[in-house]
């Protein structure tokens, strides 16, 4: 399963943001093994070094990043997304163009905290909880079929 993870979700992990931070590790684990395909927005992580640039200082928050960037792939950030994002009816021009980047980047759904944000996607957006559901649901069809 491809999936692109909104800046909320890669927060909870990286700052053990409870209660949200254990779903966030069980997808970043499945990332890790292999069993989801993990993406991100550029914008996610400049957000992402900013923060922890002022939280544990310029070379942990680049550490940070490149072990973000060890785990997922980056979706597509140029003009084309900005001027289709621009477009979108999004209250948010940040979401539209994390909407964008995803969609150009062909994943499956987008991970957010706040699905709210992107109540006009044409992607499928879960939750953390939800994803994990169905992650789960998918890992145990797949042992019973594999009995």
């Amino acid at each position: 399963m491809r999936l692109l993870f909104d800046t909320n979700v890669v927060l909870d992990l990286l700052l053990d943001r409870e209660p949200w931070a254990r779903n966030a590790a069980r997808l970043f684990t499945r990332v890790e093994t292999g069993a989801v395909d993990g993406a991100l927005s550029a914008t996610t992580l400049t957000t992402i070094f900013y923060l922890a640039r002022k939280i544990v200082g310029a070379e942990r928050a680049r550490e940070r990043i490149r072990q973000l960037l060890a785990l997922c792939s980056v979706a597509p950030l140029n003009r084309p997304v900005l001027e289709t994002a621009i477009e979108l009816d999004f209250t948010d021009f940040e979401d539209a163009v994390i909407h964008e980047s995803a969609r150009q980047a062909s994943v499956e759904a987008i991970v957010t905290r706040n699905p709210g944000d992107f109540k006009n996607a044409t992607l499928s957006v879960l939750t953390p909880e939800e994803c994990v559901g169905i992650l789960e649901q998918r890992e145990r069809q797949a042992g019973a079929a594999g009995d």
